[in-house]
């Protein structure tokens, strides 16, 4: 008869084993970033009740234990479950226009038990999900279903931008992209698919620039649609289309989503108003020179200052612990402190490429990509648009930012990511 001892040992070795292919690399990298990004938020606090830093570390522990949950879980079963994850998804944010709570000019809460939700956030994952499953049965290798995952985007997408939530919805499009190309899509395809974006931007700003892109669009119609003039002529008519609907269409946008889409170009223009964020922004990214001027920061090191961060510490960036947390790390650790961010997320893209290939079946590979997709563009974006290389979007850095909903939308997608990982056939050196 086994002794207690020995069984405890069993139990824990069995217990351990279901977490063999786990990739723990991974996994430190994102619970090291939601750690720091706690610091950080700390850090901007200004209130001795602000509590911010508290609930983005609660929710932190909260989505550890549900990424070790998933990881452990078969994800397989979603193949089962796409089409009612994809029906929540839409019915999640047709409530949010019903019931949803409105703040600064957006419906996108829903208050669930005194927290507020943002639906918008799953519904990232609901969609990596679905458009894993589709590609999985059939990939993006015609043309027909190119179309029928790009169907499948169109409604939630539509939902999330009439909120208004352009960021999100900037989102759902990497994702449908990225999803697309790992899925066997013609790149040629997916160039054409962007190109009435563009034609809406060019046609209104540059017109001599617009018709360089209708000639690229001729070009790569002509060449890679299966029905080479009637295709041609489609894409010419959709971008011509695009290019007057443009004009039209920036009459709905609120005035202060026109003022994050060209203020960014030149935010002097309003200090005062919609270039207020950027400008102080980069007054805090450039003060933070090479080591940065925070409490117990780099400085100390290189024989700064000490508790110098006058834009963090004296608040001078609105929302500087959710959109503009990238401002108070570059003021406050320097342009040491901001590569080292940046190396981290550069790693954690990197696993993400590593697993999708190792994935035992295109299923798996597909809800890879889809996390990373939705990763790196927002990690792009964000640190775009604090130093003025983008417009603002709203759109928050993964781990870092303050913001319930996303964290756990990011932690409910490492899981499934790892539950990958440990499932795969054959473990990968690497």
């Amino acid at each position: 008869m086994l002794s207690k001892s020995v069984l405890t040992r069993n139990r824990w070795t069995s217990l351990l084993a279901s977490w063999k292919q786990v990739d723990w690399f991974l996994f430190s990298l994102v619970l090291g970033l939601t750690s720091f990004g706690g610091l950080m938020i700390y850090t901007t606090e200004i209130g001795q009740h602000d509590t911010t830093w508290l609930q983005h570390s609660v929710f932190g522990i909260v989505g550890v234990a549900i990424a070790l949950f998933l990881s452990r879980w078969r994800y397989e079963y979603l193949l089962q479950w796409h089409w009612l994850i994809y029906a929540f998804t839409n019915l999640s944010l047709v409530a949010v226009m019903a019931i949803g709570a409105t703040a600064k000019g957006a419906q996108r809460w829903i208050t669930v038990g005194g927290f507020n939700v943002q639906p918008s956030e799953f519904a990232k994952l609901g969609l990596i999900i679905t458009l894993a499953a589709l590609l999985h049965a059939r990939p993006a290798s015609t043309v027909s279903a190119v179309f029928r995952a790009l169907a499948v985007t169109m409604l939630p997408w539509a939902l999330v931008f009439l909120q208004p939530d352009l960021g999100t919805s900037l989102v759902f499009g990497a994702i449908t992209l990225g999803m697309l190309y790992w899925g066997n899509a013609n790149p040629g395809w997916l160039i054409l698919l962007i190109s009435p974006l563009l034609s809406a931007i060019l046609f209104n700003v540059f017109f001599p620039a617009w018709l360089g892109c209708l000639a690229i669009v001729i070009l790569l119609a002509w060449f890679t649609l299966p029905w080479r003039f009637f295709g041609t002529v489609i894409a010419i008519v959709i971008n011509f289309i695009s290019g007057g609907l443009g004009g039209f269409l920036w009459g709905f946008l609120k005035d202060y989503q026109k003022d994050r889409l060209l203020l960014f170009l030149e935010p002097e223009k309003d200090p005062l108003g919609g270039g207020y964020h950027l400008i102080q922004s980069r007054i805090a990214i450039g003060a933070g020179e090479l080591c940065g001027r925070g409490v117990n920061s780099l400085g100390k090191m290189c024989g700064g200052g000490v508790d110098e961060a006058t834009q963090t510490k004296l608040n001078f960036i609105p929302e500087q612990h959710t959109d503009f947390i990238f401002s108070a790390i570059g003021e406050q650790l320097g342009f040491i402190g901001a590569i080292a961010l940046l190396i981290a997320f550069w790693l954690i893209c990197l696993r993400l490429v590593l697993i999708a290939r190792s994935a035992k079946e295109d299923f798996g590979s597909l809800l890879v990509i889809g996390v990373l997709s939705m990763i790196a563009f927002q990690v792009i974006v964000n640190i775009s648009m604090t130093v003025g290389l983008a417009p603002i979007t709203g759109i928050p850095l993964p781990w870092m930012s303050y913001g319930r909903s996303a964290l756990l939308t990011n932690f409910l997608a490492i899981g499934i990511v790892e539950s990958v990982a440990n499932y795969r056939q054959s473990r990968m050196r690497y």
